[in-house]
């Protein structure tokens, strides 16, 4: 069950910062709570859901790089924005190869912020094409049960009417009847360069030629059916982070 209030954890171990921003988030119509250190944090993640952590580097204990480790490892769906201010800073470096979503530096730019916070709640869409039916729906129950919209097509033709240029992310399977999925990708990159297509295929070897060439015009990369979901939910998330923070002015990087 989720409030229909975004939930923020601010974790400072400057009390006046923290108050500051809890005050804001408050009259803005966000319920935020506030900690003073890694570990007074991370008990309030694991007692309650958090919808973004906004964390402090430098603090005494434990910093904001070892704090979001811990985060990324037990709620790999938070996403933690470090706030600093120091932005030459290694730590922020590390931050960012540990999973955080951006660093912010301090003064805050809170309208980034406040707009950050609306992106998070805006409803996810997911596209299946895939020449199977029952595939398509089994797979579109289970999305929906986690809370994704979920448009669904048997047909390449179908596409065009139902794609948008954002906050959607279209599954792509790599063979449709007498269609090759990689002809339906460069359709879909001529007119949405940038979103994101996952490729789907149970033929590994036959299409390890076409899937070469899918990621080589920006296909996000290629999951091997019968995949399992936590595997597609896990890809779904990092598309989720790396759009947010797009928002926050980070430059999206490609999945290795």
């Amino acid at each position: 069950f989720m409030s229909d209030k975004l939930c923020i954890l601010i974790v400072d171990d400057d009390r006046r910062m923290a108050k500051t921003l809890k005050d804001i988030f408050n009259v803005k119509g966000y319920d935020a709570e506030v900690a003073h250190s890694g570990p007074e944090a991370l008990e309030k993640v694991a007692e309650s859901h958090f919808d973004c952590v906004l964390t402090d580097i430098k603090m005494p204990e434990m910093n904001g790089v070892d704090f979001c480790k811990v985060v990324k490892k037990e709620k790999p769906d938070i996403p933690v924005v470090m706030m600093t201010a120091y932005s030459a800073d290694k730590l922020v470096e590390e931050g960012l190869e540990e999973g955080a979503m951006a660093a912010l530096t301090k003064p805050l730019d809170i309208d980034l912020l406040l707009s950050f916070f609306s992106s998070l709640r805006k409803e996810r869409s997911i596209v299946i094409v895939d020449d199977d039916p029952q595939f398509c729906k089994t797979l579109g129950d289970i999305l929906e049960a986690r809370g994704f919209s979920v448009v669904q097509g048997t047909q390449p033709s179908d596409l065009p009417d139902k794609l948008v240029s954002e906050g959607q992310v279209v599954l792509l399977d790599m063979k449709l009847n007498s269609i090759y999925g990689l002809a339906v990708l460069k359709e879909i990159r001529k007119q949405y360069p940038h979103l994101p297509v996952i490729l789907m295929t149970g033929y590994r070897e036959e299409m390890a030629q076409a899937i070469e060439a899918a990621l080589e015009v920006n296909a996000y990369t290629c999951l091997y059916k019968p995949f399992q979901i936590e595997e597609l939910l896990q890809v779904l998330t990092e598309i989720h982070h790396r759009e947010l923070g797009r928002v926050l002015g980070r430059p999206a990087r490609k999945r290795r």
